[in-house]
C-alpha cells in the first residue's frame, strides 16, 4: 500500500469516528499521528510551506490525485469537501469493516 493510501486510510478512519462523517484538514493535521508511524522526512518542515511539517502534502494529495487509479477519490471511498476536508462515503465504510 503507497504512503499516500495509508494516509488515506488514516482520513478515513477520522471521517468515520465523526457523526458527519467530515475529516477537516485541521482534524486530520492533528489525528493522522495518532493513526501512522511518521518518518523523520515526513515530519521534516517543508522548505516550501513554512511550520508546515511535509505529510501535510500527502493529506492535500488525496484530493490532489483524484483521478489517479487507486486513489480513494477515484475509488469511490473519499469525497472531497472544498476547503474544508474529506467526507467517508458508504463504500468507504464498508471497507473500513473488511478484513484484509
Amino acid at each position: 500500500m503507497s504512503r499516500e493510501n495509508q494516509i488515506a486510510t488514516a482520513v478515513m478512519k477520522i471521517a468515520a469516528s465523526q457523526k458527519s462523517g467530515i475529516a477537516t484538514f485541521k482534524r486530520c493535521y492533528v489525528e493522522v499521528p495518532h493513526h501512522l508511524k511518521l518518518s523523520a522526512a515526513e515530519t521534516s518542515l517543508s522548505a516550501t510551506r513554512p511550520g508546515e511539517p511535509m505529510w501535510h502534502q500527502l493529506v492535500r494529495n488525496i484530493r490532489c490525485h483524484h483521478d489517479a487509479d487507486g486513489n480513494f477519490i477515484d475509488r469511490g471511498l473519499l469525497e472531497h469537501v472544498p476547503k474544508v476536508g474529506y467526507r467517508i462515503t458508504n463504500a468507504g465504510r464498508q471497507s473500513l469493516t473488511k478484513k484484509p
